[in-house]
């Protein structure tokens, strides 16, 4: 480390509360798929911002958008209509077959959202008093007091009791689980088809098939949580659609204004009747600044065909995964992801090799303490992939 990172980490840690495990790197700025050190060194960036700088760090195009309207509109709150609002949302109802959306700041945000659209909706349009909503072992889906109770993991629970009632918890990937779990009292089930925190686990489409029918057969809302998966990640615009999947609501955060704090919850028209004037808000969903970058985020996805390049690039990234794992059968227990979702889970704790993989020049997240977790801007290349597979083997090698 030099004496510039040493001194802001020390400014750093008597000022802001302790709550992140940092990574040994301080970024001073980024472009593209390349993140700056404070001492001018390059890293190839496999994590994105964590699945949000999809089109890559300071796009031009956003860099733009948001310098044009920062000198003409930033915010007046949601009393106001406003252009940049409405069509974000027309723009974001043409990926997919949702009817209407809210806006808000963040993927814990929407998922506040979806679970209160869920009640309410239950006791104002189905006259049922159901409130319970199942969740999946291993998922996560944001750390308010609502969305920590709904994720699947007690590590990040300590601490917080009491916690909200109305939340089942069942093993994922047990159909007969989650029929068990179902009862008068269930609004909806909320899951994620693809469990990033959880490990980089795609669920079969067999299973999410199967959980989208006992929905319907018990009238019980299906919900997919997209904070991670969605924004052309998995290949497809929004996960679901590699299932042939339709949920009653869907959440998105993360890459929707590729780095600026934006979030969303989106249903059927039917079901965004649960929500009238009154019954949810926030001061700075959908503002002006961050919507128009939103609708040029989307309209660039689309015009580069980034969800197809998703596609390949993840089946390129995976053939290269494999053939390092066939020469470390020991070493790597499974690749597996969807798209540029990727995991790469090893047969034992991978700080080690995490860490010396940082120290190469390659920036990326490891989960649940044995997978190497991927999650680069959609326009990584060929070659930034070729490079990680070998220095990932030349470091396995070595052990």
């Amino acid at each position: 480390m030099s004496e510039a990172f040493d001194a802001l980490k020390a400014r750093e840690q008597a000022s802001v509360m302790n709550t992140y495990g940092r990574y040994p790197l301080a970024v001073a700025s980024a472009k593209g798929c390349r993140l700056y050190d404070l001492d001018g060194r390059e890293y190839i960036d496999l994590l994105a911002g964590i699945a949000v700088c999809n089109l890559g760090h300071c796009r031009e195009e956003i860099a733009e958008t948001v310098a044009a309207k920062a000198r003409e509109l930033v915010h007046v709150s949601n009393l106001f209509y406003q252009r940049e609002q409405v069509e974000l949302a027309e723009a974001m109802k043409a990926t997919c077959h949702a009817g209407k959306v809210f806006f808000c700041n963040s993927g814990a945000e929407a998922n506040e959202g979806a679970i209160k659209l869920a009640r309410r909706y239950m006791r104002t349009v189905k006259n049922r008093d159901a409130y319970e909503i199942i969740t999946l072992s291993g998922s996560f889906h944001g750390r308010t007091l609502a969305t920590l109770t709904a994720t699947g993991q007690d590590k990040i629970k300590f601490g917080f009791a009491p916690l909200p009632e109305g939340f089942v918890t069942v093993p994922a990937g047990d159909i007969a689980a989650m029929e068990a779990a179902m009862g008068d009292k269930t609004a909806a089930v909320l899951l994620e088809c693809i469990q990033g925190e959880g490990g980089v686990k795609p669920f079969p489409k067999e299973y999410l098939q199967a959980v989208a029918k006992l929905c319907r057969d018990r009238d019980v809302l299906f919900m997919v949580d997209e904070v991670q998966t969605g924004m052309c990640r998995t290949g497809k615009f929004w996960s679901f659609q590699n299932y042939g999947l339709e949920p009653d609501v869907f959440t998105c955060s993360k890459a929707l204004a590729n780095g600026l704090p934006m979030g969303a919850v989106l249903a059927t028209d039917a079901v965004a009747e649960g929500f009238v004037p009154g019954s949810h808000a926030t001061t700075f969903g959908g503002g002006a600044l961050v919507a128009a970058a939103a609708t040029r985020t989307i309209a660039i996805m689309n015009d580069d065909r980034l969800a197809e390049r998703a596609a390949r690039m993840g089946d390129f990234a995976m053939a290269l995964f494999e053939d390092v794992k066939s020469q470390f059968p020991d070493k790597i227990e499974a690749v597996r992801g969807l798209g540029l979702m990727l995991g790469i889970g090893l047969t034992f704790p991978g700080g080690d090799v995490w860490k010396e993989l940082l120290n190469r020049g390659f920036v990326l997240n490891l989960t649940q303490d044995k997978v190497l977790r991927l999650l680069p801007p959609l326009v990584i290349e060929q070659e930034d992939l070729k490079r990680f597979a070998a220095a990932l083997a030349d470091v396995l090698g070595k052990l």
